[in-house]
């Protein structure tokens, strides 16, 4: 497998994971940018791809800035979608590349598949609610979260129903989110649980790995239906 520059873009503590995986999928990190400091050509030192984790009030302007400088960005912060519209222009204006994803575990990518199935099976029945639950450490400033959102989407739009969701900050649980569908006499849960940090990273890495040489907005969606194809593709 060959290795790809890597530039990081926010040196919180996701920015840290992706810099201790990375040389073990095969990257070399030849950039690392913080809170205040430019993106320019020659603040990314050549990377071919770059992975963004800051914050929403930053996010817009440093997926500009990379689509700019010409570099393909994977973005894991969250909060800033509204933005997405206006910058979707940019990506095509300028043949960018952009991967946005509110949680980068593959495992969640293929639960958000199957949440969908089961919303669409269970609004099929009589008498069973549906409810999403989602916990997080207590640092976490959105909530719900980014995934919590997109899985109460996707699971809404099966439905044909609203899905409320409660959210939970406490300790320092990396993630869990867990859809409910409960009857009268029964009741049946679908849950994913991050045990780590690194698991963000790793798909990250592997969203940054899949990104370079295409042109496009995409999602870990994209990722994991089209792994092996060089196909392009805009949303």
């Amino acid at each position: 497998m060959s290795t790809i520059s890597l530039a990081i873009i926010g040196l919180g503590k996701m920015g840290r994971a992706v810099e201790q995986l990375a040389p073990e999928r095969d990257f070399a990190v030849v950039a690392w940018i913080g809170k205040g400091q430019a993106i320019t050509p020659s603040a990314l030192h050549g990377a071919a791809v770059a992975i963004e984790f800051s914050e929403p009030a930053a996010a817009p302007g440093n997926v500009r800035a990379c689509l700019e400088a010409g570099c393909p960005v994977v973005v894991g912060t969250t909060g800033w979608y509204s933005d997405l519209p206006a910058i979707g222009e940019e990506v095509a204006r300028r043949n960018g590349a952009l991967l946005t994803a509110p949680n980068f575990s593959l495992g969640v990518a293929v639960f958000t598949q199957l949440v969908a199935e089961a919303a669409r099976r269970f609004a099929a029945l009589p008498g069973f609610d549906a409810h999403l639950l989602e916990i997080h450490h207590a640092a976490k400033k959105d909530a719900p979260s980014g995934t919590a959102a997109l899985l109460a989407e996707v699971a809404s739009t099966a439905r044909d129903a609203a899905v409320p969701v409660t959210s939970v900050r406490t300790g320092s649980v990396p993630g869990t989110h867990e859809l409910m569908f409960d009857a009268p006499f029964e009741q049946v849960r679908l849950i994913h649980e991050a045990r780590d940090r690194r698991v963000f990273a790793e798909g990250a890495l592997a969203a940054a790995r899949w990104l370079v040489g295409r042109q496009g907005i995409f999602t870990m969606q994209d990722v994991i239906a089209t792994s092996d194809s060089r196909t392009s593709g805009q949303r």
